[in-house]
């Protein structure tokens, strides 16, 4: 139960909906016990039952907030009425009978509108918790959590959370409520015959929550399965060049296949469990439904009750009725166990605390003054250590290049400047001051990253440059495309800035994908700029466009060059040469040239090339 009411503690701000909704829920119990408990007297009336059997009170009683108060009330006018005509007395219970349904219905209404309310906080408050979490986790979480599992937490689990354990916020509230107020109408019409039903129901109890928790487990596996369907499903999507190059296509759908026929055996068996519940109270309540039937009849017929035909009638009516909120709580005891299996998966990373995240005395930075050093700088993903004692400075304004065979650690040792990760021993420091404490934000706020694969979103080109700086202008927008050589295709495509670009840029060239992602960085105006392979992917016609952009991007900046193609940082302040985590040469390159060592044969490969 601790997380079915954590998932409820999301309806916030509850104000005063959660006292409207329990006025309503007994307003609507009271109503609805007073259209069952009016039976009597209709049935009596038409049954022809002498009025001498019943005294009329020759005054009104004294108030009192009881229900022995409100019936004498009733038989006062009821039986004065009956005594004049009985026909005149059907119509005034008829005319009570149909103001008490409509304010039952009218009360209802008002509860499923409160539920709507409560329904769309929580999803909307639980949906937006998942997202901030997610967003504020470090990158080394996205490299060892699957996408498809993510999505599958924020879209079917939340689904799941919606349709069972919020859905059964109504039932579990005024269910019971209505369970009280036909127990009190039935033991005011027989204690005896009340008790005897009160036997089978912790009976019917048992069962139902056997086969409830039951499901827990299935629905836990099933939601699992649904991770990994999205998970294939991404995979498929974003690489279905390769599929039909390396003709998987079977491949790929005996993959999916697995997984979606897993998934509807987990789903059978729910669902068999499932549809037990709902069955199995429903056949109990009518069994001991016969057997008050039985025995009061009997009693009835022998004459061991003072009940007279309508009471007895409205008693059974009554009983019946308690089948329809006992099966709708054992149906919703039994979907809440799949919603708290997927609400216990979105709290596993609402919980998850960010590996990157600011201290109390975290302060600001400003200004980018003097110097970036690595100070004896060690980094490792799990047990791989892939940074060793790493040491440099770079003086503001410089431009240092990273270079180096594959797996050298070059973008990992770029990932530390922005704090995509932190190191496991040393420090990153900007003008002495160790980038832990400055807060995340203001950190940066002083950078520009341009990578190998340009991360373009699904919206206009002016959304896209002016990603994270939602105050600027068209010009100024205008203004970077025009710096990073991308103005003249923006203004020849239809919609120019207004144009919207695909998914991840499909609609764009791999050039005009990192022009305009240059152009970001240039509106941006960074302190430090990073460029991660920035121009490996391209051809030569667009890799001299954009070669001309990062020019004029780095001019007047701090610039971390990593590059395969080393012919494009040999005017670079400082080339660092880097083989498995540690640096093996720095310098100019005609010094490095010079020295003959592995820059030079990199160099020498690359040329004859």
């Amino acid at each position: 139960m601790k997380t079915y009411f954590r998932v409820l503690s999301y309806a916030r701000p509850l104000g005063w909906l959660a006292p409207q909704y329990l006025v309503y829920a007994l307003l609507q119990t009271v109503f609805s016990v007073i259209t069952l408990g009016i039976l009597a007297p209709v049935l009596n009336v038409l049954f022809k039952v002498k009025e001498e059997q019943n005294e009329i009170p020759e005054v009104l009683p004294d108030f009192s907030l009881s229900i022995q108060y409100f019936k004498e009330v009733f038989d006062f006018y009821f039986l004065s009425i009956m005594q004049e005509d009985q026909f005149l007395a059907l119509q005034f219970v008829c005319i009570i009978l149909i103001v008490s349904i409509f304010f039952s219905n009218l009360f209802r209404y008002l509860l499923a509108v409160i539920s709507a309310v409560v329904k769309a906080n929580v999803i909307s408050n639980l949906r937006n918790a998942l997202y901030n979490r997610l967003i504020n986790m470090h990158i080394g979480f996205y490299t060892e959590e699957r996408k498809g599992n993510i999505m599958s937490k924020v879209m079917a689990d939340v689904q799941e959370v919606e349709n069972t354990v919020v859905n059964s916020l109504k039932v579990i509230i005024k269910e019971p409520l209505m369970l009280i107020g036909y127990f009190i109408a039935l033991f005011f019409i027989s204690v005896q015959l009340t008790l005897i039903t009160l036997i089978i129901l912790p009976v019917s109890g048992f069962i139902i929550s056997y086969i409830a928790i039951s499901l827990k487990k299935k629905a836990r596996k099933s939601q699992e399965t649904i991770g990994r369907i999205s998970d294939i499903l991404e995979e498929t999507l974003s690489g279905m060049r390769i599929i039909k190059a390396f003709n998987a296509i079977n491949f790929s759908k005996n993959r999916f296949q697995k997984e979606v026929d897993n998934y509807a055996g987990f789903n059978i068996s729910m669902q068999k469990r499932q549809a037990l519940s709902g069955p199995t109270s429903e056949f109990l309540g009518v069994f001991v439904v016969v057997g008050v039937l039985l025995i009061g009849g009997a009693m009835i017929l022998e004459g061991e009750s003072e009940l007279d035909a309508g009471s007895f009638i409205t008693f059974i009516a009554i009983y019946s009725q308690l089948l329809v909120p006992a099966k709708a709580l054992s149906t919703a005891f039994s979907n809440v166990q799949r919603g708290l299996a997927s609400a216990e998966r979105i709290f596993g990373i609402i919980d998850l605390e960010p590996a990157i995240k600011d201290k109390q005395s975290s302060k600001r930075l400003d200004e980018f003054k003097s110097v970036l050093s690595f100070k004896n700088v060690s980094f490792a993903y799990g047990e791989e250590k892939v940074l060793k004692n790493i040491n440099i400075n770079i003086q503001k304004g410089e431009t240092i290049a990273l270079v180096g065979p594959s797996g050298g650690g070059k973008s990992t040792l770029a990932d530390l400047i922005p704090r995509f990760y932190d190191p496991i021993a040393g420090e990153v420091q900007i003008d002495g001051t160790c980038i832990k404490d400055i807060t995340v934000e203001s950190l940066r706020a002083k950078m520009g990253i341009v990578s190998q694969e340009s991360i373009l979103f699904n919206d206009s080109i002016f959304n896209n440059i002016a990603f994270g700086k939602p105050e600027c202008t068209l010009e100024e927008v205008m203004q970077a495309a025009k710096v990073a050589n991308a103005h003249d295709f923006i203004t020849q495509m239809d919609g120019a800035y207004d144009a919207v670009i695909g998914e991840r840029g499909t609609k764009l060239s791999g050039g005009q994908r990192q022009r305009v992602s240059i152009a970001r960085a240039i509106l941006k105006n960074p302190d430090i700029l990073i460029l991660d392979e920035a121009t490996s992917a391209l051809d030569s016609e667009s890799e001299k466009l954009v070669q001309d952009a990062l020019t004029k991007l780095m001019k007047n900046r701090t610039s971390i060059v990593i590059a395969h193609r080393l012919s494009t940082i040999q005017e670079a302040d400082r080339i660092y040469v880097m083989q498995e985590g540690e640096i093996i040469e720095e310098g100019k390159h005609e010094r490095l040239m010079e020295n003959g060592g592995v820059y030079k044969k990199l160099i020498e490969i690359q040329s004859v090339s």
